[in-house]
């Protein structure tokens, strides 16, 4: 296709020296960290005896241990033993113990099948709560709401593996739900174990759920009210209201939260180590995820990881990308254009009876509880003996915080996470702003594209990102400064960087949609350049949007989970806070130094608790944490 001379001038002019510099500096961190990464990592998958092959895959979907159809082993189990009891007048009696375990033995689908059936469980039990909570804050005005507000945000705070040992805890055999149950209610016969498939769903949907909520907040607030006015004069009400009209129009909402719910199941590390944690090995260790992960914690070169693993790491990457696309595409095959959004009219918010109030109160006050309770569990174990004592807590002790700066491996992991976050979010700065400011200002071929790069990462699951890195660094440049095997924390800044881009990015843009073009056009009218008009104008008009994303991406680089753990597997010494916490956890949680990765979540928690605070007052948007 040839270019007209109107063309070129065009891109002669807006192509200036600034937008070189800046499309540089996005395509550079973009190509060399998230697309040949991803690249080497296909290649690696698809490629055998120097030829396109099918083979790794053949051998995944072939092996018994990856797909199993039907599956084995039953979801419910009931286990009778006895054991000899002395009475208090000291006669022997053989007493029965019956065990229900629920998800013991079954259902094992297979690594591959094990992982879509817990990610699509999960997406389907988060978006039940996601949407009936998200409904009731939206739509009625009742005691204690903005209480429950905040109440629903608890499960966001990221407590990595930490979380999913709690709930161990709770739901094991020893656990307080059977002291509660069985001996201090006495409502069962039964000692209670949840743990495999079920336990992970469980983990992981108390964890998700709030994204469903949120977008689904939003999206029933943005509602345009005179479209369910006038479906209410033309005779629909209640359910037939919300089923034809409310729920259509919140749909990418609830699409958006279903779909990022589904890739962070998939690619969760926090849950199946946890619950291995807590219990040993056992089903809850049978996603794609954990085998991605044990293959390179034991793998000392690339050569000793199993071909197998790369497709297993791909196929992750094709159901993520998949679920994604599709879900994407459906949304925008629909109208859900309104003439105006919900903020102009005062809401429809209405104040329940007696009734709706109690079954309000009978779903939020459950939910806030057992959502809430990993969180909490988290404090208790940080500041008690509540990892040795059994049930209950016996005492309270400062010992487990103390040693955030008095355990040498300890501050280690912190001054390392700090330092690799802190430089990430140099790059992140740099990189989103210039890809939000090409894609908001600039009419050149292509920044659709650069748009994508820097906002898809979110979608992508980060062991695919970790296990890329690995393949091309630790080939390309190995034995070299930024080897994986040799030197794994400068990757981890770029790994981050990448990972958390889209947080500063959609900060930037938005900011950039807010402020009106003139404004630029005025200081170019008066003879500033483009480059010193973004540096006196845009810059100080976007600061409050870059200063808000900058402070998130800091915060969520510090508790990245899947890159911090492969890469960090690496070198131990170079390892930041998730890496020392999944340690502590699945290889020493038996001792009690689980409060150690208790009292790094405590940490981690303050941390986010600050930056939610800050980035809500400076962006003054009460949602400023989904960062997407």
């Amino acid at each position: 296709m040839k270019l007209s001379s109107k063309d070129i001038a065009r891109l002669k002019r807006e192509l200036d020296k600034l937008t070189l510099v800046q499309l540089i500096i996005a395509l550079t961190i973009l190509t060399i960290f998230l697309i040949i990464p991803i690249a080497s990592l296909l290649g690696k998958a698809f490629i055998y005896e120097n030829t396109l092959s099918l083979k790794y895959f053949e051998e995944a979907f072939l092996s018994p241990g990856m797909v199993k159809f039907p599956p084995t082993g039953a979801m419910v189990e009931v286990i009778e033993r006895h054991k000899f009891v002395t009475l208090p007048n000291g006669t022997r009696i053989l007493k029965p113990l019956k065990t229900l375990y629920i998800g013991g033995k079954g259902p094992d689908f297979g690594y591959i099948l094990n992982s879509i059936f817990v990610s699509t469980s999960v997406m389907i039990f988060a978006s039940i709560l996601g949407l009936i909570a998200a409904f009731i804050m939206a739509r009625y005005e009742f005691p204690g709401k903005n209480i429950f507000r905040v109440l629903l945000m608890i499960p966001l705070l990221a407590t990595p593996f930490v979380n999913a040992y709690v709930i161990g805890k709770v739901i094991g055999p020893g656990g307080l739900l059977n002291y509660i149950l069985k001996d201090l209610l006495h409502l069962t016969d039964y000692t209670i174990v949840i743990i495999g498939l079920p336990a992970v769903i469980l983990v992981q949907t108390l964890s998700f759920f709030p994204i469903v909520y949120l977008n689904m907040l939003s999206s029933f607030i943005n509602i345009d009210p005179s479209l369910e006015e006038q479906a209410e004069n033309m005779g629909a009400h209640g359910f037939k209201l919300f089923r034809t009209v409310t729920l259509p129009l919140a749909l990418p909402g609830l699409a958006a939260g279903a779909t990022l719910v589904f890739i962070f199941s998939l690619e969760d590390l926090g849950a199946p180590i946890g619950l291995s944690g807590a219990f040993g090995t056992g089903l809850h260790s049978r996603l794609m995820s954990f085998y991605v992960y044990e293959e390179f914690r034991k793998a000392m070169t690339l050569e000793q990881v199993h071909p197998v693993t790369y497709a297993v790491a791909v196929l992750m990457l094709g159901l993520a990308a998949v679920a994604f696309l599709s879900i994407k595409k459906y949304v925008t095959l629909k109208q859900y254009a309104m003439l105006a959004k919900g903020g102009r009219w005062s809401p429809r918010v209405r104040k329940p009876g007696i009734k709706g109030l109690l079954a309000i109160y009978l779903f939020l006050v459950p939910l806030v509880i057992v959502a809430s309770f990993p969180q909490l569990g988290v404090v208790t174990l940080a500041i008690t003996d509540w990892a040795i004592s059994g049930v209950l807590p016996t005492k309270l002790t400062g010992e487990f915080l103390m040693a955030l700066v008095t355990k040498s491996d300890v501050v280690q992991a912190i001054r390392n996470s700090l330092t690799y976050a802190s430089l990430a979010i140099i790059v992140i700065v740099l990189t989103g702003t210039s890809a939000a400011y090409i894609v908001a200002r600039r009419d050149i071929p292509g920044k659709d594209i650069i748009d994508l790069l820097a906002t898809i990462p979110i979608a992508i699951p980060g062991i695919i990102v970790a296990v890329g890195y690995l393949l091309f660094f630790g080939t390309v440049f190995s034995n070299t400064s930024i080897d994986p095997f040799i030197n794994p924390g400068l990757l981890l800044i770029f790994s981050y960087s990448v990972r958390r881009l889209p947080f500063t990015t959609r900060a930037v843009f938005a900011g950039l949609q807010q402020t009106h073009v003139s404004l630029e056009e005025a200081a170019e009218t008066l003879g500033a350049s483009r480059t010193r008009t973004f540096f006196t104008i845009v810059i100080p008009l976007l600061a409050a949007n870059i200063i808000g994303g900058a402070i998130l991406a800091f915060v969520y680089s510090m508790s990245e989970v899947s890159t911090s753990v492969i890469l960090g597997s690496r070198n131990p010494a170079q390892g930041p806070i998730t890496f020392l916490m999944s340690q502590v956890i699945y290889a020493s949680a038996a001792v009690g130094t689980v409060s150690i990765a208790a009292a790094l979540g405590v940490l981690l928690m303050t941390l986010q608790i600050i930056a939610i605070t800050v980035s809500n007052y400076i962006l003054k948007q009460r949602v400023a944490f989904l960062g997407v």
